[in-house]
């Protein structure tokens, strides 16, 4: 991995592509675009027999330098520094900060690359890559660029063992503002693959990230802790607060993902006085009613209508 720095100061992590795979890309490269200068040659000189020598010369020197020289400048800038071998082969030219190459760096590499690949068959370029620690040929050192890969084999992930569950919390008001992305990177890296390393490598190596942890958080590693476990209580710690920052976990309540009935004991929340019952509406007195009285005798209640008998009762009642 090489290690690039952008304009804003991010650090990126590349792979540069190796010799073998760079010059197959580069053979492939070239093999289309010999054939295309031969098509195009043939096309020429069939088009132009009737000239002289000396146009027709001009002419080969200019289906040379726009086939094999421009033609490749072209191609590069147009797709930001994925020719046909480099994108059979998973490679990309980018800038020395990460970024995608324009038409000034093809021009310098397609420039350069007469010399050190056409004239003298790649041997120069080759030299300049073996030497170069990431494998930068001269085209590449004076255009600022650089051949990464981009197909990498994914590997599994790696999984973070959880703190014991009596460290929940336990590092809650821990200052994690200090710790540097590095740092995390190395104990994150640490605690997924502690279990392959050697009992003592791993535990020298865990109490050396966990200083260097505790020095940046300005706390000190519990004496009845051991080091692996305090890496992965603060960890957790962190994951748990970016969790938060990110769900907005200040205005979630996890529990009213599903009503949940108060328990007996407890009061309603917001007590109201029982509602009086009410009773049915067909016995409901008008709101113009005096308060009930005692019954009258059946001598001195009024007669009511009765419906006919081939009538069927509607049911209503005149009022009182």
């Amino acid at each position: 991995m090489s290690e690039l720095v952008t304009g804003e100061a991010v650090a990126l992590e590349l792979r540069p592509a190796k010799l073998p795979s760079r010059a197959l890309a580069v053979l492939l490269d070239l093999v289309v675009a010999v054939v295309a200068y031969v098509v195009v040659t043939i096309a020429v000189v069939l088009s132009t027999a009737s000239l002289d020598e000396a146009a027709q010369v001009a002419l080969s020197i200019a289906t040379f330098l726009l086939v094999l020289v421009g033609g490749p400048i072209a191609v590069e800038t147009l797709s930001h520094g994925r020719s046909l071998g480099k994108l059979a082969f998973g490679l990309r030219v980018v800038r020395d900060d990460g970024g995608p190459i324009r038409f000034r760096h093809a021009l310098v590499r397609g420039a350069i690359g007469v010399v050190e690949i056409l004239l003298t068959f790649g041997v120069v370029a080759c030299i300049a890559s073996l030497v170069s620690a990431r494998g930068r040929r001269l085209g590449d050192v004076f255009a600022g660029t650089l051949v990464v890969r981009e197909r990498i084999p994914a590997g599994r992930a790696g999984f973070v063992p959880p703190p014991p569950a009596w460290l929940a919390g336990r590092f809650a008001e821990l200052d994690l503002s200090a710790v540097p992305d590095g740092l995390w990177l190395a104990v994150r890296q640490y605690l997924t693959r502690m279990g392959q390393l050697d009992p003592q490598v791993s535990m020298g190596m865990a109490q050396r990230l966990a200083a260097d942890l505790a020095a940046r958080t300005g706390a000190s590693v519990p004496q009845d802790l051991p080091a692996a476990a305090f890496l992965a209580a603060v960890v957790h710690e962190r994951q748990s607060r970016e969790a938060r920052q990110a769900f907005g976990a200040a205005g979630f309540d996890p529990r009213m993902t599903a009503p949940r009935a108060p328990a007996a004991h407890q009061p309603p929340t917001s007590p109201q006085p029982p509602a009086a019952p009410q009773p049915p509406a067909s016995a409901q007195p008008p709101a113009y009613a005096q308060p009930p009285q005692a019954p009258l005798p059946p001598s001195a209640v009024p007669p009511r209508d009765e419906p006919p008998a081939d009538r069927p009762a509607t049911g209503f009642a005149p009022p009182a």
